[in-house]
């Protein structure tokens, strides 16, 4: 559903896709999508609505109150784990699972689903299905953080409600089934919570007690901290994103181009990019990894020979949607960098 049909390898690392596939692919979509933004009664999830606002002053009090006792180690640790949390979302959920913009072998699928419990928000399975139905029905009412309805809902306020009817109904029309096919996910899902708690929370607080002596207050602080910054980052994707920034590649899209999301997201933040191209594993055009850290990873697995079969489009199909679509704003260094990126 997320990606046009195979027409070609290139030297066994990328895919290339015309662009009428792609916009027969797009066209089929858009047919099924709601005609209109339908109001709908949607009862509060109260736990989330105390809880969310109750995690973010405890946890910025605290760092405020406690930053200048923490360790040198502490600060390494905390940022490292929480890049490495990220990257189980943008390369793992994201990009491999809910994608499909490329193929991992086991070690890896083992090590993407540890790293995403790592950050703390769903099941996997939960998770790729929410993104799916948001790319299929992207600001509508049947996408579940739907940027019409304004940036707290888009950022959050969709996590303090139920879903919208339409987001039930026309859900149950994304395919799910290699997800369910999937032992790895089958497993991490099943013992999710365990999982979860000790991978986000028990080991990173204890590891910088036990290992360099931090004080217990200062490791709690720093790994509450690093969970709200991991949650935001990836939560501007939906708000920020999809609000700020401009749409080189199709002006039709509300999805934008953000470097300061892309910064903070580990490469997400090229969103016009992606919703137009969503089955590139770059998740953007640029070809170095500057501000796209999640690439550099799958680039550095694939190198290892744990990632394989890495899609992406031709130069010729995005120069062409720039200039069909665009809103004038694709960069000279963009151009300059689209060779690169099918390397």
């Amino acid at each position: 559903m997320y990606s046009s049909k195979t027409l070609e390898y290139e030297d066994n690392e990328s895919r290339k896709l015309t662009q009428s596939e792609t916009e027969d692919c797009k066209n089929s979509i858009l047919d099924e999508l709601p005609k209109e933004n339908i109001p709908a009664e949607q009862p509060l999830i109260w736990r989330n609505v105390i809880g969310i606002p109750i995690l973010h002053i405890i946890s910025i009090y605290l760092f405020v109150t406690r930053y200048h006792e923490a360790k040198f180690w502490t600060w390494i640790f905390e940022i490292s784990y929480g890049i490495f949390a990220g990257l189980g979302l943008t390369a793992g959920a994201h990009r491999y699972w809910a994608h499909k913009s490329y193929k991992a072998k086991l070690p890896l699928k083992i090590l993407l689903s540890c790293l995403y419990c790592s950050a703390g928000q769903t099941h996997l399975t939960k998770w790729i299905r929410v993104h799916r139905t948001h790319h299929k029905y992207t600001d509508t009412s049947a996408d579940p953080h739907n940027s019409n309805r304004g940036f707290f809902f888009a950022h959050v306020g969709w996590l303090m409600m139920k879903h919208h009817p339409a987001v039930k109904e026309y859900g149950k029309s994304v395919n799910m089934s290699d997800v369910a096919a999937d032992p790895v996910i089958r497993f991490f899902d099943k013992y999710y919570p365990p999982i979860m708690l000790s991978l986000c929370f028990i080991l990173p607080i204890l590891i910088p007690v036990y290992v360099w002596n931090e004080t217990w207050i200062v490791s709690i602080t720093a790994t509450l901290f690093r969970y709200i910054c991991t949650l935001n980052g990836s939560f501007s994707v939906n708000s920020f994103a999809h609000l700020y920034g401009t749409q080189p590649y199709n002006r039709n899209l509300k999805a934008r181009e953000n470097r300061t999301v892309a910064i903070v997201s580990l490469g997400e933040g090229w969103h016009n990019y992606h919703h137009t191209f969503p089955w590139d594993y770059k998740a953007a055009e640029l070809g170095l990894h500057h501000f796209n850290l999640a690439t550099a990873f799958i680039d550095f697995m694939a190198c290892l020979g744990l990632a394989y079969d890495l899609k992406t489009p031709s130069s010729e199909m995005i120069n062409s949607f720039c200039a069909k679509k665009g809103d004038g704003t694709a960069s000279r260094n963009q151009t300059r960098n689209r060779d690169t990126a099918i390397k």
